[in-house]
């Protein structure tokens, strides 16, 4: 029996999963390599136990101020050891799916430990010798640091060991205003600990829009979250349980320290040079096609050093098994990559920003900003802090699209699909939206354009005209 595997996927994280279930479905001889766990950030320090404590958190928020819904406020008591204990139980439920043991009952082939390449064919995994034809490399990455004088010194979190965590910090400061920075500041500050949120920018989510970013600080400053714009975090030291970081002008003092500056490529310990494998510290290099300096061997997801999403390392894995294994080649390298970050309210985001735009087409771009407090499912539930901004050409044609609202992460998916499918703005206004969602605004929104486009210049002239005249 011939023991060449025709495609070895190294990393058990959100690519590699979205890789072998796909792979495996052709029929082909599939194994997944994982060093540490199968699930990878995503399951077990990302997206799913963050969501899960930011639902904790919005339901003590919502306890706390439910007299604004005619109901009598409760101060919760907030037991950090039991919110942690639920997160897990939420992490192991997903992971009973994507266990080895749920992985080789349908046929993909699962091998855990150090993984190191032995030539461009051949892997050691704990000393076990396997081969492949072709390989796909999904290694995910890891927590990065500032250069903080004294940081290795203290006792700090990052995303990875902040759910280690079984007592609430009575002041918890975060340095980095980006998504993890901010999802969680809001939540520790929701559970009841005093929150202290510093950045060396001057605002958070730089992603985004401005004017997305200036909607969330006030929100934040409302719950009473205390901010620090233009503030690097230049040094830090601990005394007992106390730790203390100078920030610009300005000491900081708490008792939890989490660092939340961003994430880089996990490219070292593979032995990729054994492979041939060109890479940086900014990640494996691929063409638009994912694959690698060796034709055999493809990278997708957060090693090659693009967009860090599950989302977008789950299409990418999906582009490169395709393109491993089946005749002609899809593209896998694209800069429409959606985002949600997911505060209260979320911030959601697609194509280009309005300066994007500008930088671009110049005088041919035109912005709309539909407040949230014009639709009326928003005013009802008390979720007005908001707007939808869409950014187009003159001619209709869609940019971009920034939405924040409590529902932002769902109604962003259709101005997805009207980028992918070059549809006008105006045209989502001929069609019909369920009364009374969040999605509402998007009609009102796409009908305030189109109605702009129709009355502006001699074509509104003409319309103006008929309209008199069927009176």
């Amino acid at each position: 029996m011939d023991e060449t595997y025709d495609l070895m996927i190294i990393g058990g994280g959100s690519a590699g999963l979205t890789a072998a279930g796909l792979a495996v479905q052709f029929g082909v001889r599939v194994a997944l390599v994982e060093k540490h766990r199968v699930g990878g950030d995503c399951t077990w320090t990302g997206c799913v136990p963050s969501k899960t404590l930011l639902k904790a958190a919005r339901v003590a928020h919502e306890m706390r101020t439910a007299r604004e819904y005619g109901l009598s406020s409760v101060d919760p008591e907030v037991d950090l050891k039991s919110v942690m204990a639920h997160v897990r139980s939420v992490i192991a439920g997903i992971y009973e799916e994507e266990s080895p043991e749920a992985l080789r009952a349908d046929g993909i082939e699962v091998f855990l430990g150090d993984t190191r390449f032995v030539d461009p064919h051949t892997l050691s995994v704990d000393g076990t010798i396997l081969e492949a034809r072709r390989f796909l490399l999904c290694t995910g990455g890891h927590p990065f640091l500032p250069a903080t004088e004294g940081l290795d010194d203290v006792d700090y979190l990052t995303y990875e060991t902040v759910w280690d965590m079984e007592a609430l910090p009575e002041h918890l400061l975060v340095v980095g205003a980006g998504p993890v920075g901010c999802e969680l500041a809001q939540a520790f500050r929701r559970l009841g600990a005093n929150v202290t949120l510093l950045t060396d920018l001057d605002r958070l989510l730089p992603r985004d829009e401005p004017s997305a970013s200036h909607v969330l600080a006030d929100v934040f400053t409302t719950e009473g979250i205390s901010l620090r714009f233009e503030a690097p975090a230049q040094r830090a030291w601990q005394d007992g349980r106390t730790i203390h970081v100078v920030a610009g002008a300005e000491e900081l003092v708490g008792d939890a320290l989490l660092v939340a500056t961003g994430r880089r490529p996990n490219v070292k310990g593979l032995d990729l040079e054994q492979a041939g494998v060109s890479y940086t510290e900014q990640g494996i290099e691929v063409d638009e096609n994912l694959r690698t300096s060796q034709k055999h061997i493809y990278a997708a997801g957060d090693c090659v050093g693009s967009y860090q999403f599950t989302h977008y390392a789950g299409w990418q894995a999906a582009m490169a098994v395709r393109n491993a294994l089946l005749p002609g080649s899809s593209k896998g390298v694209t800069d429409l990559v959606p985002w949600t970050t997911f505060t209260d309210p979320e911030v959601a985001h697609v194509g280009m920003t309005e300066a994007q735009a500008r930088e671009r087409f110049g005088d041919d771009v035109a912005t709309c900003d539909w407040p949230m407090d014009k639709v009326d499912r928003a005013r009802a539930e008390g979720d007005t802090a908001g707007f939808l901004k869409l950014v187009y050409k003159r001619d209709g044609m869609l940019l971009g699209a920034t939405i924040v609202a409590r529902r932002a992460g769902e109604m962003i998916h259709e101005w997805i699909m009207a980028l992918h499918r070059g549809v006008k703005v105006g045209e989502l206004s001929d069609v019909i939206h369920v009364y009374p969602t969040y999605s509402t605004a998007i009609m009102q929104a796409a009908a305030h354009i189109r109605v702009q486009q129709l009355l502006g210049g001699t074509s509104g002239k003409v319309i103006r005209r008929l309209a008199r005249l069927m009176r």
